[in-house]
């Protein structure tokens, strides 16, 4: 029986939203592995909306996360507020500043980050249900505030990033881009991928590897 896999979005686009290449990197790795997936996004509007060519902020714009994220995986997409736990086997979040934008406001607020609530609802069911979630870039941004004190984690050897995160109680360890960190207590798979990566090769090989350690963490 193929595993079922929620990947979580948060919109189209490095800067406001979910990297693409992470994204499809990830959805590439799943289906070789003969995975099932779903992807998710919630239904809200973006933080802001960035223009890709110049890098500033595009001002009097709005986008909503679902409709942008629709863009990435040819609209076969569902509202996260839809996401079941028991559908699922395991999750995986790509990075992108939309993670730090949309699914949480750590790009904002830092250590003091709020959680989109519905991600973290669904998140949290599953790490209860001890599911393996998998986490990349900047998402594990989120783990302190999603798993508690002492989880461990990896953004890289951003050491100002890491100070920040590690202030919600998490733990980082630093990692190369070709590797992962993998904290089994609470079945969390992390990897630095854009946050230390040169280019799509450097990103594609971690995150390969966090998607075979959070297949290889699924109960059978």
């Amino acid at each position: 029986m193929s595993k079922k896999i929620a990947v979580i979005l948060s919109g189209c686009g490095v800067f406001d939203g979910s990297e693409i290449y992470e994204s499809v990197i990830t959805l590439l790795c799943l289906d070789k592995a003969e995975a099932e997936v779903q992807c998710f996004a919630p239904d809200v509007q973006q933080m802001h909306v960035i223009n890709h060519l110049t890098g500033d902020v595009v001002e009097d714009e709005s986008r909503n996360v679902l409709v942008e994220a629709a863009r990435l995986v040819r609209g076969d997409i569902k509202d996260l507020a839809q996401a079941k736990m028991v559908d699922f086997d395991a999750v995986i979040i790509p990075g992108g500043f939309g993670a730090a934008k949309n699914l949480c406001d750590f790009a904002v607020n830092g250590s003091a980050l709020l959680l989109n609530e519905e991600l973290k609802h669904f998140v949290q069911a599953m790490h209860q249900a001890k599911k393996p979630v998998g986490a990349m870039c900047i998402a594990p941004a989120m783990v302190g505030r999603l798993f508690g004190e002492g989880v461990r984690f990896t953004i890289g050897d951003d050491r100002t990033t890491a100070d920040a995160i590690e202030a919600t109680g998490a733990i980082h360890e630093v990692c190369s881009v070709n590797e992962v960190c993998i904290d089994d207590k609470n079945f969390l798979v992390t990897t630095p991928a854009y946050m230390l990566a040169n280019n799509i090769s450097e990103a594609a090989t971690g995150i390969e590897k966090l998607v075979q350690a959070v297949l290889a963490m699924i109960k059978t």
